[in-house]
C-alpha cells in the first residue's frame, strides 16, 4: 500500500500533469529518505517525439522524477511545508538501461547531508531490480 497516492503528492509538490512523473510514494522517511514510483505509459506526452516507433523515456525526465521523490522526502518534513525543492546540482549521473513503455520506475532517494535548506541526495533509479539510472542531486529548499 502507497504511504502516497497521486493527490496527495499533489498536495506537497507544486508539480501538475503533464510534468509530474511519480505516481506514488511508496516507503518514506521524513529527512531521510523516500521510495516513488513511476509507471510509464505510452501515453507520455515526450514519447510522441523521443523516438517516433522506438518510444525511450528521457534520462532528464528519469533525474527529475528521481528529484521530486526526494523533494517529497524533504517537504513533508513540518519545517519544509509549502516550500519548493529547487535543484542545486546533478553529478555522478548514469545511465545503464532504456525505460520504455510499460516499465514500473522505482525511485530510491536518500538524503546523504543537508545544512539549512541545502543537501545533497543520491538517487536511484530501477526497472525489475535492474538499475536504469543514478545520480547525486544537490537541492535547495525555498519560495
Amino acid at each position: 500500500m502507497a504511504v502516497y497516492t497521486t493527490k496527495e503528492i499533489l498536495n506537497i509538490l507544486p508539480h501538475r500533469s503533464p510534468f509530474l512523473l511519480i505516481d506514488t510514494i511508496e516507503e518514506l522517511e521524513p529527512g531521510v529518505r523516500a521510495v516513488g514510483k513511476k509507471c510509464v505509459s505510452f501515453n507520455e506526452p515526450y514519447f510522441a517525439g523521443h523516438f517516433p516507433g522506438n518510444p525511450v523515456m528521457p534520462g532528464v525526465l528519469i533525474i527529475e522524477a528521481m528529484a521530486q521523490t526526494g523533494a517529497v522526502a524533504m517537504l513533508d518534513l513540518p519545517a519544509w511545508k509549502g516550500k519548493t525543492a529547487y535543484f542545486a546540482g546533478i553529478d555522478k549521473a548514469r545511465f545503464k538501461r532504456k525505460v520504455v513503455p510499460g516499465d514500473v520506475l522505482m525511485l530510491e532517494v536518500k538524503i546523504l547531508r543537508q545544512k539549512g535548506p541545502v543537501g545533497v541526495a543520491e538517487a536511484q533509479a530501477t526497472v525489475d531490480g535492474e538499475v536504469a539510472a543514478r545520480a547525486e542531486i544537490t537541492f535547495a529548499v525555498g519560495e
